[in-house]
Parts: structure tokens; sequence; C-alpha cells
């Protein structure tokens, strides 16, 4: 079966199943070579989502999800705005079993801008993604200066809400 890699809202492993359904298993997994930036920009003004950029000697960690079914990642789609937004890219996936190439969806050129902060709601998100990171991974998540007090309109714009994962 396929495999997703999340490093952003997705690691959030109840999103994922609000979003696609049940996956088989989800593991750790780490993309070298990379960096987590906040510089994809959203449908809010200053707001950002997650991107990773090559960056050697750097490293993304995150869920590893193997799908359940090979169209689990087309119904991921329209969630991440591929193909407009995001790309998709298969990429080589460290986790505790050996390498593993997964999807990953990389911000796809012309959406990225500078000066973004993501959401605090989006955020937590990332941060429900701590059974995957390690402790310091989580923790320089978790230092991330986030946008808070945004209204209910304005989350429902980026696709968050305060009362579903989805």
């Amino acid at each position: 079966m396929p495999f997703y890699f999340a490093y952003g809202s997705n690691m959030n492993a109840e999103r994922v199943a609000a979003r696609i359904g049940r996956t088989r298993r989800a593991l750790a997994g780490v993309l070298h070579d990379h960096a987590l930036r906040f510089d994809k920009a959203s449908t809010v003004a200053g707001i950002a989502h997650a991107n990773v950029a090559a960056s050697a000697g750097k490293r993304v960690e995150g869920a590893l999800f193997e799908l359940a079914h090979p169209e689990q990642i087309r119904d991921m789609d329209p969630f991440e705005g591929y193909p407009h937004e995001y790309d998709r890219h298969r990429l080589p996936i460290a986790t505790h079993e050996g390498t593993i190439e997964a999807w990953v969806y990389i911000a796809a050129p012309g959406t990225t801008a500078e000066a973004l902060r993501p959401a605090r709601e989006y955020l937590e998100h990332l941060l429900a993604g701590e059974p995957f990171l390690t402790p310091d991974y989580h923790a320089r998540l978790a230092a991330v200066e986030a946008v808070a007090g945004l209204d209910a309109p304005t989350l429902a714009a980026l696709g968050l809400s305060r009362e579903s994962p989805r």
C-alpha cells in the first residue's frame, strides 16, 4: 500500500481519519535534507500553513501513514489544495523499519511568502502529532509564534474549527 507523510496539521491522526477514513497504521518518520517552514500562504492575509523546503543537513519529523486504499491520497488532495496550492512528491522517509517512499505535499511555486505565522488552532494540530515526534522537535513546534483569537468564520476560511478535527 502507498504511504503519506504528514508534517503539518495532518500529524493529528484524528484529522486524517476525519478527512480520508481509516489508515492501516501510522509511524514516526523523518524527511532528511528538508526544513519545516511556515511560509505557505493561506486564504487569510498573514496566516501560514506548513511547508517543507530542501535544506541540506536539516530534518523534518512527522507522521507516516500507511494508506488502507491507494485512492486515499486522492481523497486528501482537496484538503491540501492539490494541484494548485501544493504539489505531491514521492520522497524517501526514514523510519525505524527502514526507508519508505511516501507521498509528501510541498507548496506549489508562487504560493509562499515571508513573515507569515500559523493560526493557533492550526499549530495545535501539529502538536497533536506528539507521538510521532522527538521531545526536542515537539518543543520547537510548541515555541512557534502563532496567531490566536481568530473568529469562527476566519477559522472556517482556513479549513479549521474549534469543534471538529477535520
